[in-house]
């Protein structure tokens, strides 16, 4: 396996105890080494929770020696979605990929759900659980359609059992139940447990971006889970091909979900999410044949909100203008949280398989030397 790197046996029983504690001990974000892209300022927490409302949870799956996998669930805000609907669009950059509601969300323009994403033969399992919670929640008794949106990248090619379909009731309500606003985990948990990216530990990663322009404040928050190949590139210095990985490529997939307290509609959303593929570009990303990469994008901003039984809706919307400081912003976020996902990864070891953490070392070191680096 192309992307995989074998160690002697020897090494890696007298490394096992130290390489469990490194899984559990946090490596830095990108920025707190100086590698901050774009202009704009980020949010308080650099993450998707900057976006007042928003909170994040996983549930992280190590079974046996075979599986590594897990959910992430994104809440757009604290009360029931179902009846307090907030505007979504979903942008389809490559469409080689699971994502369960996405043609509601594209008639209707709205989430009535949390947003779950998982492995990709977990996806049904994960939207089953979802619906059973939801229908058994107060007030539901009566309802008889949920459009449950979970997305999926392939996790399967280096470190989990995918075939065992892991995911269980239980792991989706841990994420749903430990999800909260505040410093979101990053690197190897959740839906990042078992993902590569260009040829290392990929995962979570987040960022935020506070938009310039705006006499509101407006905050631009994406969460990614990276699973993709490519020519690794930060702040556009070639690191891949430095590090000797030119154009790694396998098939693969990236979510990217961004969120915003600006208050936008479907259609502007969808060109919010159409921008946010400019960030994975950055990377180094070219979304081969094989690649599913989709980005979902909502508002959070209370006059933007819906009920499904309201006959009309009125809002306070942005109009096109004031969208490209916005543009603007998710573009940054978006590279940033990749570069997140890469720096915060740690080494797994699965099924006889090695997927190494980025050797940061070596990355600052190229870094300085192109003189990149805050």
């Amino acid at each position: 396996m192309r992307l995989v790197r074998s160690i002697p046996v020897l090494l890696l029983l007298l490394s096992a105890g130290a390489a469990l504690h490194a899984q559990h001990r946090p490596r830095p974000r990108a920025r707190a080494l100086g590698v901050a892209p774009g202009t704009l300022a980020p949010g308080p927490l650099n993450a998707i929770t900057d976006v007042a409302g928003v909170r994040v949870g996983h549930a992280t799956v190590r079974e046996g020696d075979s599986v590594r996998t897990g959910v992430t669930a994104i809440l757009p805000h604290g009360d029931n979605l179902f009846f307090d609907r907030v505007p979504a669009a979903i942008h389809v950059g490559n469409g080689f990929g699971k994502l369960i509601g996405l043609t509601q969300v594209a008639e209707l323009g709205e989430i009535e759900t949390p947003i779950l994403l998982t492995c990709t033969l977990c996806v049904w399992r994960a939207a089953d659980a979802l619906v059973a919670r939801l229908l058994a929640a107060p007030g539901m008794e009566e309802v008889r359609s949920i459009n449950p949106v979970v997305g999926e990248t392939n996790d399967g090619y280096a470190l989990n059992a995918i075939r065992r379909r892991p995911i269980a009731p239980a792991h989706v309500n841990a994420a749903l139940d430990r999800a909260s606003g505040g410093p979101v985990a990053e690197g190897s948990v959740g839906a990042g447990t078992g993902t590569v990216a260009f040829g290392w530990k990929g995962g979570i990663g987040t960022s935020s971006r506070r938009v310039a322009a705006s006499d509101s404040g407006w905050m631009v928050g994406v969460l990614v889970q990276t699973n993709f190949g490519g020519d690794l590139q930060i702040l556009g210095v070639p690191v891949g091909r430095e590090l000797d990985r030119k154009g790694v490529t396998r098939p693969g997939s990236i979510m990217i979900v961004v969120a915003t307290d600006a208050p936008v509609l479907s259609r502007n959303l969808e060109r919010l999410a159409a921008r946010a593929i400019i960030g994975l570009g950055r990377t180094g990303s070219v979304m081969d044949n094989g690649s599913g990469d989709y980005v979902i994008a909502f508002s959070t901003h209370a006059a933007v909100r819906r009920h499904p039984r309201a006959e009309r809706h009125g809002s306070a919307e942005l109009g096109d203008d004031a969208m490209s400081p916005l543009f603007h912003a998710v573009v940054e976020a978006t590279e940033e949280a990749i570069y997140n996902s890469l720096f915060t990864a740690t080494t797994e070891r699965s099924g006889g398989n090695t997927v190494e953490a980025l050797p940061m070392d070596a990355v600052l070191g190229i870094l300085r030397k192109r003189r990149a680096l805050r």
